[in-house]
């Protein structure tokens, strides 16, 4: 079943600061899906991400390095095979 996320329009500028932000724990169901699709989400430390989007596809960002800043609009970073850690939602 399809979920409808407030989607949050990126300012005018889209290089501005995020407004919020929100520590990720995650999960492999619907529990763990984020209140609201970010507009990125902050890797602090190395490793894999698993990540599932709207359309409830699942995509692994392999070796992403500690401090990266994924532009990506994710419902949920699912627990199984990320590795990465320190995972914060920019809103």
């Amino acid at each position: 079943m399809m979920t409808n996320y407030k989607v949050v329009k990126a300012p005018a500028n889209a290089t501005a600061p995020a407004h919020t932000h929100a520590a990720v724990t995650p999960g492999d169901t619907a529990g763990a899906n984020l209140s609201e699709l970010p507009r990125g989400l902050y890797i602090g430390s190395a490793g894999d991400v698993v990540i599932v989007t709207d359309d409830d596809t699942a995509v692994t960002y392999v070796g992403v390095p500690a401090g990266t800043i994924l532009p990506i609009a994710a419902k949920r970073v699912n627990s199984t095979n990320t590795t990465a850690d320190d995972i914060v939602a920019l809103f």
